[in-house]
């Protein structure tokens, strides 16, 4: 039982890895789509700022998405090592999440 539960929770993180690498890919291509439409279109163009939030939000979104599936992937009897580096990456994510949803909010804000 414990095999099939590992399997399946195995199975679902790296779904979720598929998921948050497509989410970076769609708006990576979106981002470089905008960019070179934005020289051709002077007017109704994504503005600099713009594309960047949304990026940065797309990144943000994928972000939260392989956290949960390292905390997936380590969820079936993990090792203290496997625990270890469950809360390495944690706090590294979690870091990198604030300090971009930060910089979002910044510059979403009206200067």
């Amino acid at each position: 039982m414990e095999e099939i539960a590992k399997n399946i929770t195995l199975y679902i993180s790296h779904a979720l890895e598929i998921i948050s690498a497509t989410i970076i890919a769609a708006a990576l291509l979106k981002l470089v789509v905008n960019y070179f439409r934005s020289f051709i279109q002077t007017r109704n163009g994504l503005s600099a700022v713009d594309a960047r939030v949304k990026f940065g939000s797309a990144v943000a979104v994928s972000l939260e998405l392989l956290l949960g599936a390292d905390v997936l992937a380590t969820a079936v009897a993990p090792s203290w090592d496997d625990l270890g580096k469950l809360a390495a990456i944690a706090v590294l994510r979690t870091a990198l999440n604030y300090f971009l949803e930060r910089e979002l909010k910044h510059s979403e804000s009206p200067a």
